[in-house]
């Protein structure tokens, strides 16, 4: 009988001692930080630790005031281009007009000249006014075309710098660039922030990733999209059970950090894998926790 009691004590000693976990880690989230992109005092700012926004949202504005005066100052630019563009018909009809004359005169000495009712010279006179007229109208065209030419390339160039300025306007007004949670504020409503300046920093914590570390005998067992356990640790041996995917895992060792602990707890090498997790509100950032492969 003791010799039975003393097998079952050691059997239960050996169950106990086994571990429930394979490989231990912190939750992290995908952070994002915000940054200012344009320079300017911030008119309103939104943001309060702990916000949940989401995707596109709108939460403060940049002083677009000098933004805007010089998209007007460029649409006034725009109207005087577009007041100098030459009215090139207006402009040639007189030329047009006389080289007109001229041809019917060509023709009507050419005519006599045939009948022998006019001398040759009149002809010549008549053709070579016909050549100095056509010459003044092509040369007419062509300075005409090049002023037209010019002054459509100039209002090209205050267009794409208006569509600068709008980008610029738009950028102005600070938007969430994804869903998620507010971590940190760096700013304050009514400061001057710069193009750079980091605003806030947020992260999706609904979907949380469990960062942990095998060795390299665990990964021979382990794959991209295998389902495992994942244990967040609250202390006191307080435990909630999730179920985790594996979406990650190093192609490089590194050694085991010392806040770690593996299966086999003598590797020095090990190798980080991230195990996505649906978080129900209760994991945070930086909390510990546990899979089971």
């Amino acid at each position: 009988m003791i010799a039975l009691t003393g097998a079952v004590m050691m059997m239960t000693a050996c169950a106990n001692s086994e571990k429930e976990y394979d490989a231990t880690g912190t939750f992290e989230a995908t952070e994002t930080t915000v940054f200012a992109e344009q320079s300017g005092a911030l008119l309103t700012f939104s943001v309060n630790e702990g916000d949940s926004i989401g995707q596109g949202q709108e939460v403060g504005l940049i002083d677009t005031t000098q933004t805007w005066l010089k998209i007007q100052q460029l649409g006034a630019t725009k109207d005087v281009y577009q007041s100098q563009k030459p009215d090139m018909e207006r402009q040639i009809a007189a030329t047009r007009q006389q080289l007109a004359k001229a041809r019917m005169d060509e023709q009507r000495y050419r005519e006599l000249v045939a009948d022998g009712a006019a001398p040759a010279k009149m002809l010549d006179d008549a053709s070579s006014q016909v050549k100095v007229l056509q010459k003044q109208l092509d040369a007419q065209v062509s300075s005409l075309n090049t002023q037209l030419s010019t002054l459509n390339a100039q209002l090209s160039t205050a267009d794409v710098q208006i569509e600068q300025l709008r980008d610029m306007l738009g950028k102005c007004h600070v938007a969430a660039p994804t869903k998620g949670t507010v971590l940190e504020k760096y700013v304050e409503r009514g400061e001057f922030v710069t193009v750079g300046k980091p605003l806030f920093k947020m992260a999706d914590v609904q979907e949380m990733y469990l960062r942990a570390y095998v060795t390299s005998a665990q990964l021979q067992s382990l794959k991209l999209g295998q389902q495992v356990k994942v244990f967040a640790d609250y202390g006191d041996q307080q435990r909630k059970t999730y179920d985790g995917t594996v979406t990650w895992i190093s192609s490089r060792s590194e050694f085991t950090p010392k806040t770690i602990l593996t299966d086999d707890e003598r590797a020095d090498l090990v190798y980080a894998v991230k195990i996505a997790v649906k978080n129900d509100g209760f994991i945070k950032i930086g909390m510990y926790g546990e899979v089971k492969l």
